[in-house]
């Protein structure tokens, strides 16, 4: 293959006849079908390298089994090795899995892309001559019990898997655990909390960021609680979830090969008619990534909001100052931070909306939007991920409270009258709060001049008695 000029042909042919191939490429007539038919989007919208490599797991697994069902060792170990070369995404990188996300929506196409690619590889590792399909051939042997219907569903499991454990979830714990160590550093700052975006009563500020923790903490436990769906793959089920053309045993040692390779605990899909049928999972997955975008989003803007200023904004958090702000206002900082997280969490629910189509739209025993599910759903979850990581890393972590102004904003406050009601009434303390706010003074002034003594107020007003029940 390294020998080959580009531009070079060869041909190669398939069920509808013979086809001109890139002499410098491993895939054969039906992916260049695939090249030809849907030249659709630019190189963002190719398969996803995840996918890919999951496919390259499955065929290894299935090459290997296959090897136990009487494949002979020498063609089973040619493609083991091949698939190898997948699993590593070299071949992806060189340009040998072209194909859009848009193409047949249940992954047929780059199932046969893997198939022609493996093959022609494993012959090349045996001196043989790519495209001669002989001694091994892409449907008979390296998709040898195996269905682009219940193939592709498993790899994109595997695919979602792995990045749900390996990406987000670290990601996740990381900010979580950031959000925490601020939490505990900041439990003696009290400030001033916000109701309806207006003044509320007092609260620490670690007691706010410890809301944002326990935010992430659900958002993990949404993932764990989605990953046993995941988990089950619909291997076996071939074409409608009969497992016509398939050994009996083949899914259970395939598939606990599978986990081998992926240090995963996949197993068999209890009822391969729902997994080959449906995307329920996936959408499952996507709803526990959308609730972590909502949370996310949530927790950005207030940080944005508790960092506004510096000095015309609430100015009560100083956040890390990355780069400059604007073109023209020099010393201009900006929250730049929050502003891509909050964007990702937009695009996340966008892609929500799509994932949630895709799974409504299924009929009778197969799904044909999964290319375009599982796509959304990648990207979720690495933007997820990456957002997660820079968050963390660029703006949490560097994070200073603006005491000064937490504290003047506290004695400022009206709501500090709310510590009154208990000792006279609610009445008179509103008397009080709107006595203050119209003259422009502060409670305990107003309520001074309404005869409670000084000794009182400051027994019944102690900030530090206000963060709780008593």
């Amino acid at each position: 293959m390294n020998n080959c000029k580009k531009g070079e042909m060869r041909q190669e042919s398939d069920s509808l006849g013979p086809m001109e191939v890139p002499m410098d490429r491993y895939y054969g007539a039906q992916t260049m079908r695939c090249v030809l038919n849907f030249r659709i989007g630019g190189d963002e919208e190719r398969m996803p390298r995840q996918i890919i490599q999951a496919m390259g797991i499955l065929k290894k697994a299935a090459a290997e089994t296959n090897q136990e069902f009487g494949l002979d060792p020498k063609l089973s170990t040619a493609i083991s090795n091949a698939a190898d070369d997948v699993i590593s995404g070299r071949l992806y990188d060189e340009g040998h899995f072209p194909l859009p996300i848009w193409q047949s929506g249940c992954g047929t196409q780059s199932n046969m892309n893997t198939n022609e690619v493996i093959g022609n590889r494993a012959i090349e590792g045996l001196g043989g001559r790519i495209g001669s399909k002989d001694p091994i051939h892409p449907n008979d042997h390296v998709n040898m019990s195996q269905s682009s219907n219940d193939t592709f569903p498993s790899a994109i499991h595997i695919a979602v898997a792995t990045a749900l454990t390996k990406e987000l979830r670290p990601a996740v714990t990381a900010l979580r655990d950031a959000l925490q160590t601020k939490s505990k550093e900041w439990k003696e700052i009290i400030k001033i909390g916000r109701t309806h975006a207006q003044d509320s009563v007092p609260m620490t500020l670690g007691q706010e960021f410890s809301g944002y923790a326990q935010q992430m903490t659900y958002g993990l436990a949404r993932i764990e609680a989605v990953l046993p769906r995941i988990y089950m793959l619909a291997l076996g089920g071939t074409a409608v979830g009969t497992g016509l053309n398939s050994r009996r045993g083949f899914p259970e040692k395939c598939i606990r090969r599978i986990a081998q390779l992926t240090c995963l605990p996949f197993e068999v899909a209890p009822n391969f008619f729902e997994a080959l049928g449906s995307r329920d999972a996936l959408v499952e997955v996507h709803g526990a990534l959308n609730v972590l975008a909502v949370s996310l989003m949530k927790m950005a803007n207030d940080i944005r909001l508790m960092g506004s200023g510096p000095r015309c904004g609430l100015g009560e958090l100083y956040l890390p100052e990355n780069e400059p702000g604007s073109s023209i206002m020099p010393g201009k900082v900006n929250p730049t931070q929050c502003e891509a997280l909050t964007m990702i969490c937009a695009q996340v629910m966008g892609n929500h909306v799509a994932v949630s189509v895709g799974g409504a739209s299924g009929n009778f025993e197969l799904n044909v939007f999964a290319t375009m599910i599982v796509s959304n759903v990648l990207r979720s979850i690495t933007l997820l991920a990456d957002g997660c990581r820079s968050f963390n890393c660029n703006c949490v972590k560097g994070i200073k409270p603006n005491k000064e102004k937490l504290t003047k904003n506290v004695n400022e406050s009206l709501v500090l009258a709310t510590a009154l009601c208990p000792n006279i009434g609610h009445d008179k303390t509103v008397q009080i709060a709107k006595a203050a706010l119209q003259n422009g003074t502060t409670v305990k002034e107003e309520a001074l001049k309404a005869e409670i003594c000084e000794k009182d107020y400051n027994e019944w007003v102690r900030v530090e008695k206000m963060l709780g029940p008593h």
